[in-house]
């Protein structure tokens, strides 16, 4: 597995690649935003299967490079940083970051990390999202009150306004809005969504069950089922009025 590197301090750098090639990753460092950037242009070698960003960067900032990145790749980007706040967790995974890990960070973390964002570009979305319908059959959007999940084109909207969401997002929202009601464990959300078992990675669903209510202004459509998981509670329709 090819992976990019991008950290301005030589000595963070060499070390952390000494660690990752013993696990046999092959390592590209880049010491600048704009380094990273230019080694992700299309080229005859070996694509990157993932993109270690550190946000403190001589150049630019970090969630710039990002932003820069998501317009001309999809590799997945994990970013790699001491800011541990959870807006700056949002903002990033908001920018089309894939994972966040806070320094200082446990290396058997980082490479579990690696390996689950790595495989989500081999294994489909959670809950068949991105599968095509049955042919000449268009599915049918979900309508979860004043918001439409549209499946095949991975498109939301609340009250007929379109709203951007990540592709983590979409696949979490997808999975809960396909059967409303029903409680997922948090195991199995991990399982679905990011195609692993880590359990490193329930931070990482905090943050992005966060960040939908947020951007859908519903903070109520996810609840949190204490010591269980989540479910998605459908808002019952205003009383009809009285004749």
């Amino acid at each position: 597995m090819r992976l990019l590197l991008v950290e301005d301090d030589d000595h963070v750098a060499a070390a952390l690649a000494a660690v990752l090639a013993k696990h046999g990753l092959s390592v590209v460092h880049a010491r600048s935003g704009e380094e990273a950037l230019k080694a992700l242009l299309p080229d005859a070698a070996e694509p990157f299967a993932v993109v270690l960003l550190d946000l403190g960067l001589p150049d630019q900032d970090g969630f710039e490079v990002c932003g820069r990145i998501r317009k001309i790749s999809a590799t997945p980007v994990i970013m790699v940083t001491a800011r541990s706040d959870v807006r700056s967790r949002i903002h990033g995974l908001n920018l089309g970051a894939d994972d966040y890990v806070v320094k200082p960070y446990d290396t058997g973390e980082l490479l579990a990390r690696i390996h689950a964002v790595s495989r989500r570009n081999a294994v489909p979305p959670a809950g068949g999202a991105e599968q095509p319908a049955e042919e000449g059959v268009p599915e049918a959007p979900l309508r979860l009150g004043a918001v439409t999940v549209e499946l095949p084109t991975r498109q939301v909207s609340v009250d007929g306004t379109a709203v951007p969401l990540t592709r983590k997002e979409f696949d979490l929202l997808a999975l809960l809005a396909q059967r409303p009601g029903v409680v997922f464990r948090r195991e199995q959300i991990i399982s679905e969504v990011w195609r692993t078992s880590w359990e490193g990675t329930g931070r990482t669903l905090e943050v992005h069950i966060a960040s939908l209510r947020a951007k859908l202004r519903m903070p109520a459509l996810i609840e949190t089922v204490r010591g269980v998981g989540y479910r998605l509670v459908v808002p019952a329709a205003p009383a009809a009025p009285a004749p």
